[in-house]
This record gives structure tokens, C-alpha cells and sequence, in this order.
């Protein structure tokens, strides 16, 4: 049996496989080592039935994450497997190598992602070529669900959104800046809180003031990660995946199409593709 999983800040997908036959689907809490130490990945693993039902008879696990960028952040959620899966190979990547993975398959392109938040990379059909992205939800993560999720509150709190909107906020929420600030500055996970914003943009995306601030953010995006890439590799195929780029995709291709890219097709979650490529191989 293998298990494939890809995991963001809020939430991980998780397919078990058997001879091509899938055995399980089903999500847990995000898993992303910057945030989440080895103890408190295996209470996420112990607190799955599934998980606890087939853990010996799975042999080889996959799992792409974010946060597992370095060998010392993979070696956290290797060390938590271990303790879980007692009889697994266990490989540990970047969720960057899964989305590439997903949408290449064995074939080179230009990998973005867009969802809890934002990255983009070259993929040469083996491996992803490191770059100086991938900053975080602080420092980069442009377009992303906790970017904007950054500008809602902040608008908020600085009292700049329109009236209309203010309010279906703060009844959507029943917020306030002191409960505001203490999540994004004591809470244990502020990025997870901050893309969880991303709801309200899609449920008022008939508002030309959250359209704009959508659309600012893709630009951004492209700007920041897209652009060098592309020069880089002009005759490359791009691709992307993430819920907020799959959400908002007509801004996505718009901003694309701005600074004359293509964007060659968008999917909302990897985990399938994956799942077919190491049933494959398997």
C-alpha cells in the first residue's frame, strides 16, 4: 500500500493506494514543519482513523508540503512518519516538486503556485531548480490566500473598505481590531488564520473594491515570480496550481496575459495526478 500526500498551511490531502486501487481519501490538518514540530504532526497522524487502521500495511509514503524546503525542516516530518509508519520508505519534498509532479508529469514547464500562499519555480522533468522564492507569508507569498487575507484586515482596522463591505465583514466574522491583532501577532499559526479570508473574497467577488485587490495581488505575483522565469525559459509551458489561483483563475489569466504570458491550463489540487504517477510506479 502507499500513501500520497500534499499538504498546505491549512489543510493536507491524503490518497491510500493499493495495486492502483484507492483504498482512502480524506484530509487532515496542514502539516508544514516551520510551524508544526514532530510531536504535533504525530497527534495530527494519531487523531486519523484511517491512518491508524492501515498504518503497517503501508509501505511507501510520498509527501509534498510546504515548509519542507531544507533537509533539517524534511527531517521533521520524516522523524514524525517514522515514529507512525513503522514499515514505510518515507520520501519528503517540497510542495513545489508535487505541483510540478502533478502538472508535468516528466516533462519540463514553469511551475507557479497560488493558494494558502505563493510560489513559483522551473521544473527540467526530474527536479525543481532551486531559486530565492518561496519567502513566506511575512516577507513574500504575493496574490496568495494569506495575502490577501493581509489586505482585508489591514483595510479593515485602517478603516479604508467601503461601508458595504465593512459590514458584511463584520457580521460575517463579528471582528474587532484587538481580536484581530492578537491572532495574526500571538496566535500559533497567523498564516493559517490569514488565508482563511479567502472565503470571504469568494463569496463577494461582485465587489469591484476586493476585484481590485485580487487583481493587485496577481500582478504582484506575475511581477515578482513569473516574469524572471519566463525570460529565463520563454518557450516554456506554464502551469499552475492552488485554490486561489484556481478560484480567481480569469484574474489569474488576465494578469498573465497583461505582460503577454499564457498560462497553459490551472488545477485546484494535485493530489489525484499524484496519486495516478505513484500508483504508476508502483
Amino acid at each position: 500500500m502507499i500513501a500520497v500526500i500534499y499538504s498546505g498551511s491549512n489543510h493536507a490531502d491524503w490518497r491510500l493506494a493499493d495495486k492502483g486501487k484507492t483504498i482512502a481519501s480524506f484530509k487532515t490538518s496542514g502539516i508544514n514543519p516551520y510551524f508544526d514540530d514532530d510531536k504535533h504532526i504525530l497527534q495530527i497522524l494519531n487523531k486519523n482513523i484511517n491512518l491508524i487502521h492501515h498504518a503497517e500495511e503501508i509501505k511507501r509514503i510520498y509527501f509534498f508540503g510546504a515548509g519542507s524546503s531544507t533537509d533539517e525542516m524534511r527531517a521533521v516530518v520524516q522523524n514524525a512518519f517514522a515514529g507512525f509508519f513503522k514499515f514505510a520508505k518515507i520520501t519528503v519534498s517540497h510542495d513545489i516538486e508535487g505541483a510540478a509532479i502533478a502538472c508535468c508529469k516528466s516533462t519540463s514547464g514553469i511551475i507557479g503556485i497560488c493558494g494558502s500562499g505563493s510560489n513559483a519555480a522551473w521544473f527540467d522533468g526530474k527536479r525543481v531548480k532551486p531559486n530565492n522564492y518561496g519567502l513566506g507569508y511575512i516577507l513574500g507569498d504575493e496574490g496568495s490566500g494569506n495575502w490577501l487575507g493581509r489586505q482585508l484586515i489591514k483595510s479593515f482596522m485602517n478603516e479604508t473598505l467601503p461601508d458595504a463591505i465593512r459590514k458584511k465583514f463584520s457580521k460575517r466574522y463579528d471582528a474587532d481590531r484587538t481580536n484581530l491583532l492578537e491572532k495574526v501577532y500571538r496566535g500559533k499559526q497567523p498564516a493559517v488564520f490569514l488565508s482563511s479570508f479567502t472565503d470571504f473574497f469568494i463569496e463577494n467577488q461582485d465587489e469591484q473594491y476586493l476585484t481590485n485587490v485580487i487583481k493587485n495581488g496577481f500582478d504582484k505575483l506575475i511581477a515578482t515570480y513569473l516574469l524572471p522565469l519566463h525570460k529565463q525559459y520563454p518557450q516554456a509551458p506554464l502551469h499552475f496550481e492552488g485554490s486561489v489561483a484556481f478560484a480567481f483563475q480569469d484574474h489569474l489569466r488576465q494578469a498573465a496575459a497583461n505582460v503577454k504570458i499564457e498560462i497553459t491550463h490551472i488545477i485546484k489540487e494535485p493530489i489525484n495526478n499524484l496519486l495516478t504517477y505513484y500508483s504508476n510506479k508502483n
